[in-house]
Protein backbone atom coordinates (compact mmCIF):
# COMPACT_ATOMS: atom_id res chain seq x y z
CA UNK A 1 0.00 0.00 0.00
CA UNK A 2 2.86 2.83 0.79
CA UNK A 3 5.78 1.13 -1.88
CA UNK A 4 5.18 4.14 -3.81
CA UNK A 5 7.31 7.16 -3.43
CA UNK A 6 7.47 10.25 -5.45
CA UNK A 7 10.94 11.30 -4.16
CA UNK A 8 12.18 8.90 -6.84
CA UNK A 9 10.32 11.03 -10.00
CA UNK A 10 10.54 14.29 -8.95
CA UNK A 11 10.28 17.31 -11.18
CA UNK A 12 10.28 14.83 -14.03
CA UNK A 13 8.06 15.58 -17.37
CA UNK A 14 5.09 14.61 -15.69
CA UNK A 15 5.65 16.82 -12.88
CA UNK A 16 6.37 20.07 -14.83
CA UNK A 17 2.85 19.41 -16.94
CA UNK A 18 1.30 18.73 -13.54
CA UNK A 19 2.50 21.39 -11.78
CA UNK A 20 2.56 24.37 -14.37
CA UNK A 21 -1.48 23.19 -14.78
CA UNK A 22 -1.76 23.83 -11.37
CA UNK A 23 0.09 27.20 -11.10
CA UNK A 24 -1.89 28.80 -13.71
CA UNK A 25 -5.58 27.58 -11.95
CA UNK A 26 -4.33 29.22 -8.99
CA UNK A 27 -3.17 32.28 -10.54
CA UNK A 28 -7.01 32.53 -12.38
CA UNK A 29 -8.90 32.22 -9.04
CA UNK A 30 -6.46 35.10 -7.46
CA UNK A 31 -8.15 37.23 -9.85
CA UNK A 32 -11.11 37.51 -7.83
CA UNK A 33 -11.19 38.78 -4.23
CA UNK A 34 -12.92 36.35 -2.54
CA UNK A 35 -10.85 33.15 -0.53
CA UNK A 36 -11.43 30.03 -2.49
CA UNK A 37 -9.76 26.48 -0.66
CA UNK A 38 -7.47 24.38 -2.17
CA UNK A 39 -8.02 20.54 -1.70
CA UNK A 40 -4.68 18.10 -2.28
CA UNK A 41 -5.89 14.47 -1.83
CA UNK A 42 -2.32 13.09 -2.16
CA UNK A 43 -0.10 15.91 -1.38
CA UNK A 44 3.01 14.18 -1.04
CA UNK A 45 6.04 15.48 0.74
CA UNK A 46 6.04 18.84 -0.15
CA UNK A 47 9.35 19.46 -1.43
CA UNK A 48 11.80 17.33 -2.68
CA UNK A 49 15.76 17.29 -2.69
CA UNK A 50 17.29 16.11 -6.34
CA UNK A 51 20.77 15.59 -5.09
CA UNK A 52 19.10 13.10 -2.27
CA UNK A 53 19.13 9.95 -2.44
CA UNK A 54 15.90 8.81 -4.44
CA UNK A 55 15.69 11.31 -6.34
CA UNK A 56 19.59 11.12 -7.53
CA UNK A 57 19.47 7.29 -8.24
CA UNK A 58 16.51 7.91 -10.35
CA UNK A 59 17.59 10.80 -12.25
CA UNK A 60 14.42 11.89 -13.72
CA UNK A 61 14.26 15.45 -13.42
CA UNK A 62 16.71 15.08 -16.47
CA UNK A 63 13.51 14.72 -18.36
CA UNK A 64 11.66 17.71 -16.73
CA UNK A 65 12.64 20.73 -14.70
CA UNK A 66 16.47 20.65 -15.63
CA UNK A 67 16.45 21.09 -19.18
CA UNK A 68 14.09 24.32 -18.29
CA UNK A 69 16.26 25.21 -15.89
CA UNK A 70 18.89 27.62 -17.74
CA UNK A 71 16.67 28.43 -20.75
CA UNK A 72 16.62 31.87 -21.50
CA UNK A 73 13.22 31.73 -23.68
CA UNK A 74 10.78 30.33 -21.74
CA UNK A 75 6.87 31.04 -22.77
CA UNK A 76 5.81 33.92 -20.06
CA UNK A 77 3.66 31.44 -18.63
CA UNK A 78 6.48 28.90 -18.23
CA UNK A 79 8.67 30.75 -16.83
CA UNK A 80 6.58 32.08 -13.98
CA UNK A 81 6.70 27.95 -12.90
CA UNK A 82 10.98 27.85 -13.74
CA UNK A 83 10.96 31.60 -11.48
CA UNK A 84 9.22 29.46 -8.44
CA UNK A 85 11.51 26.92 -7.82
CA UNK A 86 14.38 29.32 -8.73
CA UNK A 87 13.32 31.31 -5.53
CA UNK A 88 13.61 27.71 -3.59
CA UNK A 89 17.08 27.62 -4.70
CA UNK A 90 19.11 30.67 -4.20
CA UNK A 91 22.23 29.15 -4.83
CA UNK A 92 21.35 28.96 -8.34
CA UNK A 93 21.91 25.19 -8.40
CA UNK A 94 18.92 22.94 -8.85
CA UNK A 95 18.99 21.46 -5.54
CA UNK A 96 15.32 21.54 -4.59
CA UNK A 97 11.91 20.67 -5.91
CA UNK A 98 8.29 21.68 -4.74
CA UNK A 99 5.26 19.04 -4.69
CA UNK A 100 1.83 20.53 -5.43
CA UNK A 101 1.44 21.72 -1.95
CA UNK A 102 4.20 24.17 -1.81
CA UNK A 103 3.26 25.20 -5.26
CA UNK A 104 -0.02 26.40 -4.15
CA UNK A 105 1.39 27.33 -0.66
CA UNK A 106 3.55 30.02 -2.92
CA UNK A 107 0.67 31.02 -5.23
CA UNK A 108 -2.35 31.29 -3.05
CA UNK A 109 -2.75 34.47 -0.57
CA UNK A 110 -3.29 34.81 3.06
CA UNK A 111 -6.66 34.35 2.76
CA UNK A 112 -7.62 31.61 0.76
CA UNK A 113 -7.11 27.84 2.49
CA UNK A 114 -4.83 24.85 1.66
CA UNK A 115 -6.27 21.51 2.99
CA UNK A 116 -3.62 18.48 1.93
CA UNK A 117 -4.05 14.94 2.84
CA UNK A 118 -1.31 12.09 2.80
CA UNK A 119 -1.33 8.52 3.78
CA UNK A 120 2.50 7.57 3.50
CA UNK A 121 3.61 7.80 6.78
CA UNK A 122 6.95 9.22 6.04
CA UNK A 123 5.38 11.66 3.19
CA UNK A 124 2.96 12.88 5.61
CA UNK A 125 5.90 13.67 8.42
CA UNK A 126 7.65 15.62 6.01
CA UNK A 127 4.53 17.35 4.90
CA UNK A 128 3.70 18.43 8.25
CA UNK A 129 7.79 19.46 9.20
CA UNK A 130 7.83 21.58 6.23
CA UNK A 131 4.52 23.06 6.83
CA UNK A 132 5.47 23.73 10.28
CA UNK A 133 9.00 25.48 9.44
CA UNK A 134 7.42 27.43 6.94
CA UNK A 135 4.76 28.85 9.73
CA UNK A 136 8.17 29.48 11.95
CA UNK A 137 10.29 31.49 9.36
CA UNK A 138 6.65 33.43 8.81
CA UNK A 139 6.43 34.14 12.74
CA UNK A 140 10.54 34.70 13.02
CA UNK A 141 10.12 37.59 10.47
CA UNK A 142 7.32 39.46 12.14
CA UNK A 143 4.75 37.92 10.13
CA UNK A 144 1.10 37.54 11.88
CA UNK A 145 -2.15 35.90 10.00
CA UNK A 146 -4.71 38.69 9.61
CA UNK A 147 -7.32 36.47 9.40
CA UNK A 148 -9.18 33.93 11.34
CA UNK A 149 -8.50 30.01 11.55
CA UNK A 150 -5.65 27.60 10.08
CA UNK A 151 -4.38 27.86 6.51
CA UNK A 152 -2.83 25.12 5.76
CA UNK A 153 -4.11 21.59 7.61
CA UNK A 154 -2.23 18.66 6.78
CA UNK A 155 -4.09 15.33 7.39
CA UNK A 156 -3.46 11.98 7.65
CA UNK A 157 -5.95 10.68 5.69
CA UNK A 158 -7.69 9.02 2.48
CA UNK A 159 -8.34 11.66 0.30
CA UNK A 160 -10.32 9.73 -2.18
CA UNK A 161 -12.73 9.33 1.20
CA UNK A 162 -12.21 12.91 3.09
CA UNK A 163 -13.09 15.00 -0.23
CA UNK A 164 -16.82 14.97 0.51
CA UNK A 165 -16.20 16.43 4.00
CA UNK A 166 -14.85 19.67 3.03
CA UNK A 167 -17.84 20.22 -0.09
CA UNK A 168 -18.96 22.74 -0.65
CA UNK A 169 -16.44 25.10 0.82
CA UNK A 170 -17.41 28.49 2.85
CA UNK A 171 -16.83 30.64 0.06
CA UNK A 172 -18.44 28.57 -2.59
CA UNK A 173 -14.51 28.83 -4.12
CA UNK A 174 -12.29 25.78 -4.42
CA UNK A 175 -9.06 24.10 -6.54
CA UNK A 176 -9.38 20.25 -5.48
CA UNK A 177 -6.19 18.48 -6.99
CA UNK A 178 -6.05 14.60 -7.50
CA UNK A 179 -2.78 12.77 -8.14
CA UNK A 180 -3.02 9.04 -6.96
CA UNK A 181 0.01 6.88 -7.57
CA UNK A 182 -2.12 4.37 -9.61
CA UNK A 183 -0.24 1.72 -8.30
CA UNK A 184 -3.28 0.18 -7.95
CA UNK A 185 -5.59 -0.08 -11.15
CA UNK A 186 -8.60 0.47 -8.27
CA UNK A 187 -7.63 4.24 -8.37
CA UNK A 188 -8.85 5.04 -12.02
CA UNK A 189 -12.62 3.73 -10.70
CA UNK A 190 -11.64 5.85 -7.26
CA UNK A 191 -11.18 9.16 -9.24
CA UNK A 192 -14.11 8.31 -11.15
CA UNK A 193 -16.03 7.57 -7.93
CA UNK A 194 -14.81 10.89 -6.09
CA UNK A 195 -15.38 13.53 -8.97
CA UNK A 196 -19.02 11.85 -9.28
CA UNK A 197 -19.80 12.19 -5.92
CA UNK A 198 -18.22 15.72 -5.59
CA UNK A 199 -19.95 17.32 -8.61
CA UNK A 200 -22.72 16.40 -7.01
CA UNK A 201 -21.98 18.44 -3.60
CA UNK A 202 -19.88 21.30 -5.74
CA UNK A 203 -20.88 21.39 -9.56
CA UNK A 204 -18.80 24.67 -9.62
CA UNK A 205 -15.88 23.18 -8.12
CA UNK A 206 -12.51 23.50 -10.39
CA UNK A 207 -10.97 19.94 -10.19
CA UNK A 208 -7.76 19.19 -11.64
CA UNK A 209 -6.98 15.03 -11.99
CA UNK A 210 -3.24 13.89 -13.08
CA UNK A 211 -2.87 10.70 -14.88
CA UNK A 212 -0.54 8.41 -16.16
CA UNK A 213 -0.96 7.29 -20.10
CA UNK A 214 0.18 3.56 -19.80
CA UNK A 215 -0.89 0.44 -22.15
CA UNK A 216 -3.20 -1.39 -19.97
CA UNK A 217 -6.54 -0.69 -20.19
CA UNK A 218 -7.73 1.54 -17.53
CA UNK A 219 -4.81 3.69 -18.27
CA UNK A 220 -6.02 3.68 -21.95
CA UNK A 221 -9.48 4.78 -21.38
CA UNK A 222 -9.26 6.89 -18.54
CA UNK A 223 -9.84 10.49 -19.97
CA UNK A 224 -12.57 8.80 -22.39
CA UNK A 225 -14.40 8.57 -19.30
CA UNK A 226 -13.89 11.23 -17.74
CA UNK A 227 -15.16 13.45 -20.66
CA UNK A 228 -18.75 11.67 -19.40
CA UNK A 229 -19.10 13.28 -16.32
CA UNK A 230 -23.08 14.74 -16.48
CA UNK A 231 -23.13 18.27 -16.98
CA UNK A 232 -19.66 18.97 -16.83
CA UNK A 233 -17.12 21.66 -19.25
CA UNK A 234 -13.55 19.91 -19.38
CA UNK A 235 -10.38 20.20 -20.83
CA UNK A 236 -7.26 17.52 -21.49
CA UNK A 237 -3.71 18.17 -22.22
CA UNK A 238 -1.22 15.36 -22.57
CA UNK A 239 2.26 15.35 -23.09
CA UNK A 240 4.59 12.55 -24.70
CA UNK A 241 8.08 12.94 -24.49
CA UNK A 242 9.45 9.52 -26.06
CA UNK A 243 7.57 6.61 -28.42
CA UNK A 244 6.10 4.21 -26.14
CA UNK A 245 7.47 1.19 -25.37
CA UNK A 246 6.13 -1.63 -22.93
CA UNK A 247 5.14 -0.61 -19.52
CA UNK A 248 7.87 -1.06 -16.52
CA UNK A 249 10.81 -0.23 -19.30
CA UNK A 250 11.99 3.15 -19.81
CA UNK A 251 10.39 5.41 -17.78
CA UNK A 252 6.80 7.23 -17.70
CA UNK A 253 6.66 8.20 -21.29
CA UNK A 254 3.58 10.19 -21.14
CA UNK A 255 1.19 11.73 -18.50
CA UNK A 256 -2.17 14.01 -18.82
CA UNK A 257 -4.03 16.56 -17.02
CA UNK A 258 -7.64 16.70 -17.08
CA UNK A 259 -9.24 19.40 -16.03
CA UNK A 260 -13.50 19.98 -15.20
CA UNK A 261 -14.31 23.58 -15.18
CA UNK A 262 -11.09 24.94 -16.45
CA UNK A 263 -10.54 28.72 -16.55
CA UNK A 264 -11.48 30.74 -20.01
CA UNK A 265 -7.54 31.52 -20.20
CA UNK A 266 -5.85 28.29 -19.93
CA UNK A 267 -6.32 26.91 -23.17
CA UNK A 268 -4.71 30.04 -24.93
CA UNK A 269 -2.08 29.33 -22.34
CA UNK A 270 -1.57 25.98 -23.15
CA UNK A 271 -1.24 26.23 -27.27
CA UNK A 272 1.61 28.40 -26.63
CA UNK A 273 2.99 26.40 -23.91
CA UNK A 274 2.57 22.82 -24.83
CA UNK A 275 4.77 22.90 -28.66
CA UNK A 276 7.72 24.26 -26.37
CA UNK A 277 7.93 21.55 -24.45
CA UNK A 278 7.50 18.89 -27.06
CA UNK A 279 10.46 20.52 -28.70
CA UNK A 280 12.70 20.66 -25.66
CA UNK A 281 11.53 17.93 -23.74
CA UNK A 282 10.72 15.54 -26.45
CA UNK A 283 13.35 12.81 -27.05
CA UNK A 284 12.38 11.42 -30.56
CA UNK A 285 9.97 11.66 -33.13
CA UNK A 286 7.58 10.13 -31.16
CA UNK A 287 7.44 13.46 -28.67
CA UNK A 288 3.62 15.24 -28.87
CA UNK A 289 1.17 16.52 -27.35
CA UNK A 290 -3.24 16.09 -27.00
CA UNK A 291 -5.07 19.50 -25.93
CA UNK A 292 -8.80 19.36 -26.55
CA UNK A 293 -11.69 20.39 -24.73
CA UNK A 294 -15.52 19.76 -24.72
CA UNK A 295 -18.94 19.48 -22.99
CA UNK A 296 -19.62 16.07 -21.47
CA UNK A 297 -21.16 13.50 -24.23
CA UNK A 298 -20.83 16.37 -26.76
CA UNK A 299 -17.68 16.10 -29.84
CA UNK A 300 -14.34 18.31 -28.47
CA UNK A 301 -14.04 21.84 -29.69
CA UNK A 302 -10.58 21.54 -29.86
CA UNK A 303 -7.64 18.94 -29.95
CA UNK A 304 -4.28 18.60 -31.00
CA UNK A 305 -2.97 15.91 -32.50
CA UNK A 306 0.09 14.11 -32.29
CA UNK A 307 2.22 13.77 -34.89
CA UNK A 308 1.10 11.55 -37.67
CA UNK A 309 4.21 9.46 -36.97
CA UNK A 310 4.19 9.00 -34.26
CA UNK A 311 2.81 5.90 -31.54
CA UNK A 312 -0.88 7.26 -30.79
CA UNK A 313 -3.98 8.02 -32.55
CA UNK A 314 -5.78 11.04 -31.90
CA UNK A 315 -7.67 11.53 -28.91
CA UNK A 316 -11.16 11.69 -30.10
CA UNK A 317 -12.75 9.24 -33.30
CA UNK A 318 -14.59 12.53 -34.08
CA UNK A 319 -11.31 14.85 -34.86
CA UNK A 320 -8.21 12.86 -36.48
CA UNK A 321 -4.31 14.31 -37.38
CA UNK A 322 -2.95 14.37 -40.65
CA UNK A 323 0.43 13.45 -41.44
CA UNK A 324 2.28 16.21 -42.13
CA UNK A 325 3.05 17.84 -45.29
CA UNK A 326 -0.04 15.65 -47.40
CA UNK A 327 -0.94 18.82 -48.49
CA UNK A 328 -4.27 18.33 -46.88
CA UNK A 329 -5.91 22.37 -46.50
CA UNK A 330 -5.33 23.19 -42.68
CA UNK A 331 -8.96 24.90 -42.58
CA UNK A 332 -9.60 26.87 -39.29
CA UNK A 333 -6.66 27.60 -37.93
CA UNK A 334 -8.31 28.90 -34.39
CA UNK A 335 -10.18 25.18 -33.90
CA UNK A 336 -7.21 22.80 -33.94
CA UNK A 337 -3.41 22.78 -33.01
CA UNK A 338 -1.27 20.49 -33.99
CA UNK A 339 1.65 19.17 -31.40
CA UNK A 340 4.20 16.84 -32.29
CA UNK A 341 8.28 17.22 -33.05
CA UNK A 342 7.27 17.57 -36.38
CA UNK A 343 4.15 19.72 -36.82
CA UNK A 344 1.72 19.70 -39.92
CA UNK A 345 -1.93 20.33 -40.46
CA UNK A 346 -4.41 18.72 -38.66
CA UNK A 347 -8.64 17.89 -39.79
CA UNK A 348 -10.18 20.59 -38.47
CA UNK A 349 -13.66 20.11 -37.22
CA UNK A 350 -14.76 22.46 -40.14
CA UNK A 351 -13.24 20.13 -42.81
CA UNK A 352 -14.31 17.87 -44.70
CA UNK A 353 -12.34 14.70 -43.18
CA UNK A 354 -13.66 15.91 -39.96
CA UNK A 355 -17.36 16.41 -41.49
CA UNK A 356 -16.97 12.83 -42.46
CA UNK A 357 -16.02 11.09 -39.61
CA UNK A 358 -18.25 13.47 -36.94
CA UNK A 359 -21.77 12.47 -36.95
CA UNK A 360 -24.30 15.23 -36.93
CA UNK A 361 -22.29 17.50 -38.90
CA UNK A 362 -20.96 20.60 -37.40
CA UNK A 363 -19.86 21.29 -33.58
CA UNK A 364 -22.59 23.67 -33.32
CA UNK A 365 -25.46 21.20 -34.27
CA UNK A 366 -24.05 18.37 -32.49
CA UNK A 367 -23.41 20.45 -29.33
CA UNK A 368 -26.87 21.42 -29.00
CA UNK A 369 -28.77 23.99 -28.58
CA UNK A 370 -27.58 25.19 -25.04
CA UNK A 371 -24.21 25.10 -25.76
CA UNK A 372 -23.74 27.65 -26.72
CA UNK A 373 -19.95 29.54 -26.66
CA UNK A 374 -20.66 32.24 -24.52
CA UNK A 375 -22.86 29.83 -21.99
CA UNK A 376 -20.76 26.92 -21.42
CA UNK A 377 -19.43 26.01 -18.05
CA UNK A 378 -21.75 24.27 -15.32
CA UNK A 379 -23.87 27.15 -13.66
CA UNK A 380 -21.99 28.45 -10.98
CA UNK A 381 -18.69 27.43 -11.74
CA UNK A 382 -16.05 29.84 -12.04
CA UNK A 383 -15.86 29.68 -15.31
CA UNK A 384 -19.40 30.71 -15.85
CA UNK A 385 -19.63 33.43 -13.33
CA UNK A 386 -16.65 35.34 -15.67
CA UNK A 387 -17.85 37.37 -18.19
CA UNK A 388 -17.29 35.58 -21.67
CA UNK A 389 -15.79 37.54 -24.64
CA UNK A 390 -17.62 37.59 -28.13
CA UNK A 391 -18.34 34.49 -30.48
CA UNK A 392 -17.51 34.50 -33.79
CA UNK A 393 -18.85 31.50 -35.82
CA UNK A 394 -16.86 30.59 -39.62
CA UNK A 395 -17.44 27.51 -41.23
CA UNK A 396 -18.97 25.75 -38.27
CA UNK A 397 -16.34 26.49 -35.86
CA UNK A 398 -16.08 28.64 -32.89
CA UNK A 399 -13.10 31.23 -32.24
CA UNK A 400 -13.26 33.73 -29.52
CA UNK A 401 -12.15 37.42 -29.79
CA UNK A 402 -8.91 37.57 -28.22
CA UNK A 403 -8.97 39.81 -24.69
CA UNK A 404 -6.09 41.27 -23.06
CA UNK A 405 -4.11 39.07 -20.59
CA UNK A 406 -4.51 39.79 -16.89
CA UNK A 407 -2.51 37.34 -15.70
CA UNK A 408 -0.50 38.11 -12.58
CA UNK A 409 3.15 38.73 -13.52
CA UNK A 410 6.00 36.72 -11.77
CA UNK A 411 5.89 34.43 -9.12
CA UNK A 412 6.78 36.03 -6.15
CA UNK A 413 9.62 38.66 -5.29
CA UNK A 414 9.94 39.64 -1.52
CA UNK A 415 7.93 43.19 -2.14
CA UNK A 416 4.52 43.76 -1.71
CA UNK A 417 1.32 41.62 -3.36
CA UNK A 418 0.61 42.56 -7.59
CA UNK A 419 -2.17 42.87 -8.87
CA UNK A 420 -4.17 39.52 -8.40
CA UNK A 421 -3.74 40.08 -4.42
CA UNK A 422 -0.90 37.36 -4.36
CA UNK A 423 1.47 37.55 -1.49
CA UNK A 424 5.00 37.86 -2.34
CA UNK A 425 7.51 34.69 -2.67
CA UNK A 426 9.13 33.27 0.36
CA UNK A 427 12.67 34.14 1.87
CA UNK A 428 15.54 32.89 0.44
CA UNK A 429 17.37 29.93 2.03
CA UNK A 430 16.51 26.67 2.99
CA UNK A 431 13.35 26.27 5.84
CA UNK A 432 12.53 22.72 4.32
CA UNK A 433 12.74 18.98 4.76
CA UNK A 434 13.83 16.94 1.89
CA UNK A 435 12.93 13.50 1.50
CA UNK A 436 15.56 11.60 3.26
CA UNK A 437 16.08 7.77 3.08
CA UNK A 438 13.31 5.91 4.46
CA UNK A 439 13.24 1.92 5.11
CA UNK A 440 10.40 -0.13 2.86
CA UNK A 441 9.93 -0.83 -0.83
CA UNK A 442 11.38 1.70 -3.48
CA UNK A 443 9.78 3.35 -5.65
CA UNK A 444 6.33 2.17 -7.25
CA UNK A 445 5.43 2.17 -11.39
CA UNK A 446 3.43 5.23 -11.68
CA UNK A 447 6.50 7.16 -12.88
CA UNK A 448 8.96 4.93 -14.00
Amino acid sequence: MFSYRHAFHAGNHADVLKHFVLIQLLQYMNRKDTAYTYIDTHAGAGVYQLDGEYAAKSGESATGIAPLWERDDLPEALAEYVDLIKKMNPSGKLRFYPGSPYCAEQVAREQDRLRMYEMHPADFKLLTDNFRKLAEHAAAQGQRPSVRGQRALVTRADGFQSLKALLPPPSRRAVVLCDPPYEDKQDYRKVSDMLHEALKRFPGGMYAVWYPILQRIEARNFAERLKHMPGTEWLNVSLTIRTPGPDGFGGLHSSGMFIINPPYTLEATLKQVMPYLVDVLGVDAGASFVLESGLAATTPRLTASPHADGPRAAASPRSSGQRAGSGRPQGDAGSVYGGGKARGASGRPGSDRARSERPGGDRAASAGAGADGANRGRPGSERMRDARPPVERAGGNESRAPRGDARPSGMGGSGAADGAGRRGGRPAGKPFAGTGRTSGPRNGPRKG
